[in-house]
C-alpha cells in the first residue's frame, strides 16, 4: 500500500538527484554507478526489469550532456539488454527517451533512457482495457535479481 500511496505523492526535488546521494539497495533501486551515469529501476514499471538509465548531471536534453555521458548511456543500455535477455529471458526491447512534457517525459527536468524488456503476446486485457498492469515480482524482488544478475555480468 505504501507503493501505491508513494506514487501519488507530490515529489519536491528530483528524484534522480535525490536517488544518487542514497546508498545504493532497494530503498533508491540503483543497480550501478558508472563514471557519468547510472543504472536504476523504474519504481512503476511497464513490465519486470523496466531499468533505466540517467546521467549523473541534472538537465533536462541530451544537448546538454558532453559525447561521453552520452556514449556512456548508450553502453549502459546495451548492457542492460545482454542481462535483460539472459536473466529474464525477454524477447524484445522498448529503449525510448522522451523530453519534454509535449513528447510524453513523465520527469521532464531530468533526462533519461528507458529499457523494457518485452516478450510476445505480454499486452493482455488488463492493460489495453483495464489501464492497469499486473507484473508476476515484486519491486523488491526484481531487484535483489538484476542485482545479482548485474553483479554476475560485471565478473
Amino acid at each position: 500500500m505504501t507503493y501505491i500511496q508513494k506514487h501519488n505523492e507530490e515529489a519536491e526535488g528530483c528524484v534522480f538527484c535525490e536517488a544518487q546521494e542514497l546508498p545504493d539497495g532497494p530503498d533508491n533501486l540503483i543497480l550501478y554507478r558508472g563514471q557519468q551515469a547510472f543504472v536504476i529501476l523504474n519504481r512503476y514499471p511497464y513490465t519486470s526489469g523496466h531499468l533505466m538509465v540517467v546521467p549523473n548531471k541534472h538537465d533536462p536534453s541530451l544537448d546538454g550532456l558532453d559525447a561521453s555521458a552520452r556514449a556512456e548511456l548508450m553502453e549502459l543500455a546495451t548492457q542492460i539488454m545482454s542481462m535483460l535477455g539472459k536473466e529474464y529471458h525477454a524477447q524484445g526491447f522498448n529503449i525510448g527517451i522522451n523530453i519534454g512534457e509535449a513528447a510524453g517525459a513523465g520527469i521532464t527536468e531530468h533526462v533519461h533512457l528507458h529499457v523494457v524488456p518485452r516478450w510476445t503476446g505480454d499486452t493482455n486485457f488488463m492493460s489495453s482495457l483495464g489501464e492497469t498492469r499486473v507484473l508476476p515480482e515484486t519491486l523488491e524482488d526484481t531487484y535483489q535479481r538484476l542485482r545479482r544478475a548485474w553483479e554476475r555480468m560485471q565478473s
